[in-house]
């Protein structure tokens, strides 16, 4: 492996992938002195129906490797277990929280994995560095593919828009290389019993235009529209923004650091925000940081605003919160659409993939399909709670405080998807720093939302010429 390029991404950085430990169990075995074995022939006849479209894998080794995080092992167990059942094959898996340290060699030695599970936004990148260097298969029929044991193929099954992405599609080519998993939307929270829905006054907005008429009819009765626990949260609404603005293809742009792109087609993102920021809990920026800011998701709970963006661990993250209004329940909603445009909620996802000397690249494929039947995805969803970015799997949750955010593209609200492209360190310029930390200074009238939009206009700059040099 060359040595890894240090990357720009977002403070939010898409979840760790969760995966099992230990081996999987041993395939049946059909070797013999030619005596009639009705067990084992019953048993592999069984295995050759169950198996649609991929053929018999019995006897055949898949070895999975992948970060041990997230949402535990017992999903992945479950999982191995029942592939091995349906194919004949053998799983050896292999998954370390310091999985990249583990590889790294093995890769080197020539040892690769079958398949990989480990995400693009982890600190080390070895998922960007492997992108970078062709080190990943060209997995688009895998789109075509039927589901094992199903009808449908893969690509039917999925979320729209959640194998069409620039982390999924790195090259740009038109093809897909990293297979999308586990997802977890963000959008805006909000107290259900503010709103009509839950027996409060105001109706829940659906655009841009309702959202701030909202903010100065809620102003009147001394509640702010909306408050953010730090300004690196913008992350997600200004990527749902962005989509809402100009679809993916200026998404794309933005993450690729075109300068024109953030000077021209962006300017609509900087002029929403700082509408918004007009309507801002006044204790917001002060509170902003590492130490407060729960205090400032608190304030949705205390009916001190009404909307902030957040993921979905802010549940959990304030189950145990004291001073709660009376009534509070959690309401979650999309990005309010902007001048007719559809609607937007990014999510974090996670991804697998195949290398390109893997050894055994079919039965791979085979064992990805497999991750999208509705089997795989209710024994992830039982054991560890991971949801595929399959329509309706939200059905399989029973937690109701769950079901909120993971419905939320039942209703057709699209998914903002993707991530910065890798890019050479610049010195002295900090994207992040630029795009999300200023937010705190326009918000306090220290920087103008022009002055805003030309440092991110400056350092995007900076960065698209390191990349152009490196060409």
């Amino acid at each position: 492996m060359k040595k890894t390029k240090t990357i720009l991404l977002t403070a939010l950085t898409l979840f760790g992938l969760a995966a099992c430990g230990g081996q999987g169990n041993e395939a049946p075995a059909n070797e013999g002195s030619g005596e009639a074995q009705p067990t084992e022939t019953a048993e592999s006849t069984e295995t050759a129906e169950k198996t649609e479209g991929g053929g018999d894998f019995a006897g055949k080794t898949l070895k999975v490797a992948g970060l041990d995080g997230g949402y535990g092992t017992d999903g992945w167990n479950a999982v191995i277990a029942k592939f091995e059942e349906m194919t004949g094959a053998t799983v050896e898996s292999k998954f370390e929280k310091n999985i990249s340290e583990v590889l790294r060699p093995e890769i080197q030695s020539g040892n690769t994995p079958d398949v990989i599970y480990y995400s693009v936004g982890a600190a080390d990148s070895l998922t960007e560095t492997m992108v970078k260097e062709n080190m990943v298969a060209d997995i688009s029929d895998l789109l075509d593919k039927q589901v094992p044991g199903e009808e449908q193929t893969v690509g039917e099954k999925l979320i729209p828009g959640f194998a069409d992405t620039f982390v999924t599609n790195p090259y740009g080519d038109g093809k897909t290389y990293l297979a999308p998993l586990f997802y977890s939307p963000s959008g805006l929270w909000y107290n259900k019993a503010m709103f009509t829905e839950g027996g409060g006054k105001y109706e829940l907005p659906t655009t841009m235009e309702e959202f701030l008429a909202l903010g100065k009819e809620a102003e009147k009765d001394g509640v702010p529209l909306f408050t953010y626990p730090v300004a690196g949260y913008f992350d997600t609404f200004l990527f749902s923004l962005a989509y809402e603005v100009g679809g993916s293809e200026l998404f794309d742009k933005l993450m690729n650091y075109d300068p024109e792109a953030w000077k021209n087609e962006a300017t609509p993102l900087f002029e929403v925000t700082g509408e918004i920021l007009k309507y801002l809990n006044p204790n917001t920026v002060s509170q902003a940081n590492n130490e407060s800011f729960t205090q400032n998701q608190l304030q949705v709970m205390k009916n001190e605003a009404l909307f902030m963006p957040n993921g979905s661990w802010v549940v959990g993250e304030m189950a145990d919160a004291e001073g709660v209004a009376d009534g509070f329940e959690w309401g979650f909603m999309a990005m309010p659409s902007y001048e007719g445009s559809d609607r937007y909620a990014f999510s974090f996802f996670e991804q697998a993939f195949i290398p390109t000397d893997a050894a055994e690249p079919e039965l791979a494929k085979e064992f990805l399909a497999y991750l999208y039947s509705d089997e795989a995805g209710k024994l992830f969803a039982e054991n560890g709670g991971a949801i595929q970015p399959v329509q309706n799997y939200s059905d399989y949750i029973t937690d109701e405080q769950s079901k909120i955010y993971y419905s939320v593209y039942d209703d057709e609200v699209k998914p903002a998807l993707g991530s910065w492209a890798a890019a050479p360190v610049v010195e002295g310029v900090d994207m992040h720093k630029a795009l999300f930390d200023t937010i705190n200074s326009v918000a306090t009238g220290e920087k103008t939302i022009e002055e805003w939009q030309n440092e991110v206009v400056d350092a995007a700059t900076k960065i698209h010429d390191a990349i152009e040099a490196e060409e």
